[in-house]
């Protein structure tokens, strides 16, 4: 991997780890049209997880320091209740990395007719979102776990994660601006553990992954700028109703990648 793939990958993952396009998805049909064989193993893939976590951390850092400083009063409040959401959220999710790890690993090597149908999946529960009657619920403890179900699905490369679990909380009645910043928030725990669990596991020196420093840097900071501008985005066009766009690419995409698998 030279330095402009691992830029171009960087950019990829960081717009679509936020935009509901699918980041796994997208990262498999990028590295198919630029001849990339799994070079470097996990390495290239955990540190640009890692910068997508650094942009939700740097976009809710107001929000997720409210949070623990509710947290650390040790008292049952707004704040504390929030955090035990995310908790319930993140329980299929957990089930699945614990138990099922290797299975979804293997379904990553399943190529673009996989990734396209999960596309076309993808398009049509956000165009189910967009036509859903706009609701203020708050999120409860069982929108939660349905959303986290949502959420587990989504491990499946080419079913968005964002698109998912924003498009469920939609669909159960929640706010909207509420359904993005939950959705974002519930990923980063899974996101870090799965990271640490893969960190434990390997040697991730750019020697042991075959891939220069220079790139790496590249590819982190790529998806790091890229992340930023598209969690902010985001959430803008969920508050603005128009999530349709993206299913229509969804679509598009989704359609490609499935007649190019048969070609």
């Amino acid at each position: 991997m030279d330095t402009w793939e691992a830029f171009i990958l960087g950019i990829v993952q960081g717009l679509t780890e936020f935009l509901p396009v699918s980041s796994s998805g997208h990262l498999l049909l990028s590295k198919e049209i630029l001849g990339i064989k799994n070079n470097g193993g996990t390495t290239f893939e955990v540190l640009v997880h890692a910068a997508t976590v650094l942009s939700t951390l740097t976009v809710f850092r107001n929000d997720i320091a409210r949070l623990l400083a509710g947290l650390f009063k040790f008292k049952y409040n707004r704040e504390t209740e929030y955090i035990l959401k995310i908790v319930v959220s993140m329980i299929p999710i957990m089930i699945i990395g614990l138990f099922f790890k290797e299975e979804v690993e293997a379904l990553f090597g399943e190529g673009p007719a996989l990734v396209g149908s999960m596309l076309l999946l993808t398009a049509v529960l956000l165009l189910f979102s967009h036509f859903a009657r706009k609701g203020e619920k708050p999120i409860s403890y069982s929108n939660a776990f349905i959303i986290g179900l949502t959420q587990a699905c989504a491990v499946l490369p080419g079913l968005s994660r964002s698109g998912t679990t924003i498009s469920t909380g939609l669909l159960l009645g929640n706010n909207r601006n509420e359904v993005a910043r939950f959705s974002f928030l519930m990923v980063l725990v899974p996101i870090l553990g799965e990271a640490f669990l893969d960190l434990i596991g390997g040697d991730f020196s750019p020697k042991a992954s075959g891939i220069a420093a220079f790139p790496l840097i590249v590819g982190f900071v790529g998806a790091y700028v890229s992340g930023l501008l598209a969690c902010k985005l985001m959430i803008k066009l969920v508050s603005q109703v128009k999530l349709y766009w993206f299913a229509i690419y969804c679509a598009a995409v989704g359609t490609i990648a499935i007649v190019y698998s048969l070609i």
